[in-house]
């Protein structure tokens, strides 16, 4: 019936409404993610004697990507080169990201929490005179590990 919410057994979640949270920091909108990424390592062995002239293959370390966050400039918002202005010689103060994508009543439906995430890069996209968009930054995280909650 027209009006009512759709069976999520029957309808995959859209990519457009999902909400971010940094510790210490609380929820923040941003226009992109991306980068959601786990892969193993490959570890091949073949004893001497084995007849069979191929290799096994193991499961290795596990390894994430980074995960890029993309969102506009607000005035005075300056909370991401505060925290890579922290950065020192190994030393870097280290958050829990939050990352859900929501279903049409705006509760998480599927959330990945990105373990001890610090920034590696910041970009501010650039300025133009005769332009019509939005002035963009990009932060580039690096972290621990990704799990599903």
């Amino acid at each position: 019936m027209a009006g009512e919410a759709q069976d999520p057994k029957i309808w995959p979640l859209t990519e457009f409404y999902f909400k971010v949270t940094i510790t210490d920091v609380g929820e923040m909108s941003f226009k992109e993610v991306s980068g959601l990424d786990r892969e193993h390592d490959v570890i091949e062995y073949r004893a001497g004697d084995d007849k069979s002239l191929t290799k096994v293959k193991m499961p290795g370390l596990v390894k994430s990507g980074d995960v890029t966050l993309k969102k506009g400039i607000f005035v005075s918002d300056k909370n991401f080169w505060d925290w890579i202005g922290e950065i020192k010689l190994n030393t870097v103060k280290r958050r829990t990201v939050t990352i859900s994508l929501l279903d049409e009543g705006g509760n998480p439906a599927q959330t990945w929490e990105l373990a001890n995430a610090w920034p590696k890069k910041i970009t501010v996209e650039g300025f133009k005179a005769d332009g019509n968009g939005v002035a963009m930054e990009t932060l580039v995280l690096v972290h621990e590990g990704i799990t599903i909650k």
